[in-house]
């Protein structure tokens, strides 16, 4: 018998794994790396900038992650950076012309994926998937700062976690 936690983290598994190859087969096209399609679209909707330290915050990656990722898509000329700030993580990004163009084309392919996977369901199950989405994460990440209690599971009771507002 598979546990929730096994089924859990295998299907979380293959849909990142599924979600970085089409992201993977659409930047292709311009020379980047699928997971720099979150930088790009996120960046598009910041249309007064953004800086590389909120692009971390917002997408939830490491100072690195960010770094290769901006400076690929500088050299591709599909973002610049404010030339006022030369703190690297402080200046703000921009997409240009190319960049939004981009974005706005990864942004609707990335729409078409998202409702072809959610083939099947009502709108009311994908409303309801996607809160429980934000409420399983929100569980995950108080569990990664606070760590996982010492109290037990018994009969499936669990400690009551806060869930984020």
């Amino acid at each position: 018998m598979v546990s929730r936690y096994e089924r859990f983290a295998l299907a979380i598994a293959e849909i990142q794994r599924y979600l970085h190859k089409i992201a993977s087969d659409e930047m292709e096209k311009y020379g980047l790396k699928g997971p720099y399609a979150i930088y790009l679209v996120t960046i598009y909707r910041f249309k007064d900038g953004i800086t590389s330290a909120q692009l971390c915050e917002l997408c939830s990656k490491n100072k690195a992650d960010v770094s290769r990722a901006v400076s690929a898509m500088e050299k591709k000329k599909l973002i610049v950076r404010e030339t006022e700030n030369t703190h690297l993580y402080r200046a703000k990004l921009y997409l240009t012309e190319a960049g939004k163009q981009a974005a706005e084309a990864i942004s609707r392919r990335a729409q078409v994926a998202v409702q072809i996977a959610g083939n099947g369901l009502t709108n009311r199950q994908s409303h309801t998937f996607y809160k429980t989405l934000d409420i399983i994460a929100a569980n995950l990440h108080a569990l990664s700062q606070e760590g996982l209690p010492d109290e037990h599971a018994v009969d499936g009771n669990v400690p009551h976690m806060k869930p984020k507002s």
